[in-house]
C-alpha cells in the first residue's frame, strides 16, 4: 500500500517543476552522451566499412547505405546506454547539489523519481521497440542484399585479368592472362590459365589454354571449365610426378553449400518479426526474444539507474557511472549468452532470455532493500 501511495503521489506531481526539471536534465544528458558515443562508434563503423570495401571491392555508391544500415543496427544499444547513464548522472547531480536532500525532506524519494522519468523512458522504449522489431531487421536485410551483390560481383563471380587470386581459403591459386566478361558477370571467358592446388598435401599444377567460369544453378557453386590443358601431379623435377592431358576439366573454386551456410544467421536476423514470432525454430525464437529484450532492458535499467545515481555529496564523483557501465555490460553479455544457449537448444524457449531480466529485477529489489535498510528485515522475515 505504501508503494501504491507513493506512485499515486508521484503521478500527481508529474507536472510539477521538480519533475520537469528532472526530465529536462535527463533529456539533455541523454542527447549529449548519445552524440559522444555515436561519434565514436559511427566513426569506427565508417572506417570499418571503408576498409571492408577496399578488401571486397564494394562500389563507392554502396558505402553510405552500408554505413547507414550499420548505424540503424547500433542505435538501440547506444540509445539504451545513453539513457541509462543520463539517469545516473542526473540523479547523481541532484545529490551532489543537495537538491535531492531537499526533495527527500519533502517526502519525495526513489519511487517518486522512478515515476517522474517514466515519460522519457516510455518514449525511448517505444522507439527502441520500433527499431529492434522493424527498422533493424529491415536494415540488416538491405545490408545483406548489398553485400551479396558486391560479393557476387567480386570474390564469388569476378575473375581479374593478370592477377593472382586465392580461392577456398588459399587452397587454390589462380591466374589468367586474359579475361573477357560475357552475359553480365555470371560468365567469364579466360585464356592462358595457371592454377596451383593441393591434394593430399601434394602440389598440382594445371595449365590450360582456355577456361570459362560458370555458376551451378542448383548448388550455387562456382566452377572453372578448363579446356585443352595439362595437370602436373608434383613438381616437374620430381621423379614420381604424373602428367595428365585433358580436353575439358571442371574445377570447383567456390563451395556453394559453404557460401550459403555463412548467410543462415544473417537471414534469420533480417527476417520480419511477425514471420518468426510464432516459429518453432530455436534460432528464430532466440532472435525475436532478443529483439524484445533490448527495449525491455530499457525499462529495467531505468529503475536501476535511480538507485545507482543515489550518492552522498562527499561520495565518489563517477562511482555511479562506473558501476552503471559494468552493470550494462554484464546485463547485455548475459542476454547474448542466453541467446546463444537458446540457439543451441540448451535452454527451453519458455526460459529463453527471460531469466536474465528476472535476475536483474531480483538484484534491483535486493539493492533497493539494502539502500533503504530493509535487507535485514527481509532476511529475518522467513525465519
Amino acid at each position: 500500500m505504501h508503494i501504491l501511495s507513493a506512485i499515486s503521489q508521484a503521478l500527481k506531481l508529474q507536472n510539477s517543476i521538480l519533475a520537469k526539471y528532472l526530465i529536462r536534465n535527463v533529456l539533455i544528458i541523454t542527447a549529449a552522451v548519445f552524440i559522444v558515443l555515436g561519434l565514436v562508434i559511427f566513426g569506427n563503423q565508417l572506417v570499418s566499412v571503408i576498409k571492408e570495401s577496399l578488401e571486397k571491392g564494394i562500389p563507392i555508391a554502396d558505402l553510405l547505405p552500408l554505413v547507414g544500415f550499420k548505424m540503424i543496427r547500433d542505435v538501440p544499444l547506444i540509445l539504451s546506454l545513453s539513457l541509462f547513464l543520463a539517469i545516473i548522472l542526473a540523479i547523481s547531480k541532484s545529490y551532489k547539489d543537495s537538491e535531492a536532500v531537499v526533495m527527500n525532506s519533502l517526502g519525495i524519494g526513489d519511487k517518486h523519481l522512478m515515476v517522474f522519468i517514466q515519460p522519457v523512458v516510455i518514449v525511448i522504449f517505444i522507439f527502441i521497440l520500433f527499431l529492434t522489431t522493424i527498422a533493424v531487421p529491415w536494415s540488416k536485410q538491405q545490408r545483406s542484399m548489398i553485400m551479396d551483390r558486391s560479393e557476387n560481383s567480386s570474390k564469388f563471380s569476378f575473375i581479374k585479368e593478370g592477377e593472382f587470386q586465392e580461392f577456398k581459403d588459399g587452397d587454390i591459386v589462380f591466374y589468367a592472362s586474359k579475361v573477357k566478361n560475357i552475359d553480365g558477370e555470371s560468365t567469364q571467358d579466360m585464356e592462358e590459365i595457371f592454377i596451383y592446388t593441393l591434394a593430399d598435401n601434394q602440389p598440382i599444377i594445371t595449365l590450360a589454354a582456355q577456361a570459362q567460369k560458370y555458376t551451378d544453378i542448383n548448388t550455387k557453386s562456382v566452377y572453372l571449365r578448363l579446356k585443352d590443358g595439362t595437370r602436373y601431379h608434383g613438381f616437374p623435377s620430381e621423379m614420381n610426378k604424373k602428367i595428365l592431358n585433358f580436353d575439358q576439366y571442371d574445377l570447383q573454386i567456390i563451395n556453394g553449400e559453404k557460401r550459403q551456410s555463412t548467410n543462415i544467421e544473417t537471414k534469420t536476423e533480417s527476417k520480419p518479426t511477425l514471420d518468426i514470432i510464432f516459429s518453432s525454430d530455436t534460432r528464430e525464437i532466440a532472435e525475436w526474444q532478443w529483439r524484445l529484450s533490448q527495449p525491455i532492458s530499457v525499462l529495467i535499467l531505468s529503475i536501476f539507474a535511480i538507485l545507482l545515481g543515489k550518492t552522498s555529496p562527499r561520495g565518489g564523483k563517477n562511482l555511479g557511472v562506473l558501476a552503471g557501465v559494468i552493470v550494462f555490460i554484464i546485463y547485455n553479455n548475459a542476454l547474448l549468452i542466453a541467446k546463444s544457449s537458446l540457439e543451441r537448444g540448451d535452454t527451453l524457449p519458455i526460459i529463453g532470455l527471460w531469466w536474465v531480466h528476472l535476475l536483474v529485477l531480483l538484484i534491483i529489489f535486493v539493492f533497493y532493500a539494502y539502500r533503504h535498510g530493509k535487507l535485514s528485515q527481509l532476511i529475518k522475515k522467513p525465519f
